[in-house]
């Protein structure tokens, strides 16, 4: 997978929003104005991603292509080197980001269950796969 495929899986979701909130090369991809995906232009070989704490550690344990994010909480957020990983577990991973922030942080509660029925609706699931 390269950048333009990770932005194109990215902006395929539904009601995704694509932002450049900062004058650095940030790129921001939000669902109900909450982040869920960070890429850094200067660092093209890698996205931010929003991850369950104790998915993010077993993740991190099984692969040196998944890291801590740098400048986030470490405990939430997850790293990928997208060219080193499958491309399954990259789009399997920006889907978890999207549905825990949905779930997590969206409101009020009439958006978050719209946002999830639409999520729903264009078969985006959360798989819980053994990692």
């Amino acid at each position: 997978m390269n950048i333009e495929e990770l932005r194109e899986y990215i902006l395929s979701l539904p009601n995704v929003a694509e932002t450049e909130p900062f004058d650095d090369p940030i790129v921001v991809y939000r669902i109900g104005d909450k982040w869920f995906a960070v890429l850094n232009l200067d660092n093209p070989d890698n996205v931010t991603v929003k991850c369950d704490p104790d998915r993010a550690v077993m993740l991190r344990d099984a692969s040196p292509a998944i890291t801590p994010a740098w400048h986030f909480n470490k405990r939430h957020w997850n790293n990928l080197c997208f060219p080193m990983l499958p491309d399954g577990i990259v789009m399997r991973e920006i889907r978890h980001s999207y549905l825990t922030v949905i779930r997590k942080n969206v409101t009020p509660k009439a958006l978050r269950l719209q946002l999830l029925d639409d999520a729903e609706r264009h078969g985006v699931k959360d798989v819980e796969e053994e990692i």
